[in-house]
């Protein structure tokens, strides 16, 4: 038997058994796990309790809406580090905004502010050529720079209530408006990424660039859409960030780019490009946001918070690789 006829042949054993759906449902079957061991030794402090269980949505949604945005970056082969300073800039741009003009000019503001970013972004990956993990990381930089510098470095306070209902303070009867504004770009996201030319092109573009260029993709077009809408959905957290708290700080979303890149990795995107799937980056997002509830209801340190956050990491990345 040659070797190309025995990898056939395992790859079918595999199959037969079970073996590949089940690394591919990984992610849902690790969520029903932690979630029952959370359930059960967090029963007397309220892990169950529909308030926390919300609380874990609330708190989930603006890394879920950051995640549906990098699952299509990292699909493309690129990668985005500024988000979770660009969250931070637009709670202040918006913020501010608000103040000088309403809600729907504090609104322009932010998603403005996505915008200019992103092009940014797009630009100097696509155009200039350099690598976008340096790119981001300089505009991670500049974002939370900017942002403490037209602040002040304190809280910029939103009055608007309807303002701070629709972008995250709300509810609708006992459904959160977080949840609504996640449930919806999710089902957008996956829609576009699976039923679209343009999800194609960008899973075409990560899977291999030059064989893409030749099927006649404009795969800098396709990266330079890819991190302006990444940048957007940033903004978007951020404005949602400060909705719900009623403020815009520059500390929003800092640090939020690990989990975000963690989240969609641990729902099965590669972080090599050219395979992305949004409804496992929104249940990997959940599972991080249980796992921190969790961590919190067991009495943890936040520097103790901090470790498990980066074995989840470490986690998503050997997964990354075990499906290669």
């Amino acid at each position: 038997m040659s070797t190309s006829q025995a990898a056939a042949s395992q790859s079918s054993l595999a199959a037969r058994l079970g073996l590949t759906n089940w690394r591919q449902n990984i992610i849902y079957i690790g969520f029903v796990v932690i979630f029952i061991i959370f359930a059960i030794t967090l029963f007397d402090k309220g892990f169950l309790n529909l308030n926390n269980l919300l609380n874990i949505v609330r708190q989930t949604a603006m890394i879920a809406v950051m995640a549906i945005a990098m699952t299509y970056v990292l699909s493309a082969g690129e990668i985005d580090l500024s988000v979770g300073a660009v969250a931070g800039l637009a709670s202040v741009t918006t913020a501010m905004a608000i103040d000088a003009g309403g809600p729907i000019t504090g609104v322009m503001a932010g998603l403005a502010t996505g915008a200019v970013v992103g092009t940014f972004n797009g630009l100097l990956t696509t155009r200039v050529g350099i690598p976008s993990f340096l790119t981001t990381l300089a505009m991670m930089g500049i974002a939370t720079g900017t942002a403490m510098w037209i602040s002040d470095t304190a809280a910029v306070p939103i009055i608007s209530k309807s303002y701070s209902w629709i972008f995250g303070g709300g509810n609708v009867g006992p459904v959160p408006v977080l949840l609504i504004w996640m449930l919806v770009l999710g089902a957008v996201g996956h829609v576009v990424l699976r039923r679209t030319s343009f999800g194609r092109r960008v899973l075409a573009t990560g899977g291999g660039e030059i064989a893409a260029r030749y099927s006649g993709i404009d795969t800098k077009s396709v990266k330079f859409r890819v991190l302006t809408i990444s940048a957007m959905a940033a903004a978007l957290a951020g404005m949602l960030y400060a909705g719900r708290l009623q403020s815009g700080r520059f500390q929003l979303g800092q640090g939020d780019e690990l989990s975000v890149i963690a989240a969609a990795v641990l729902g099965g995107t590669s972080l090599f490009g050219g395979s992305g799937t949004v409804i496992g980056t929104i249940v990997g997002a959940l599972m991080i946001g249980l796992i921190n509830n969790g961590l919190i209801l067991m009495g943890l340190e936040f520097s103790q918070q901090l470790i498990a956050r980066g074995a989840i990491i470490i986690l998503a990345v050997a997964l990354s690789q075990g499906r290669k």
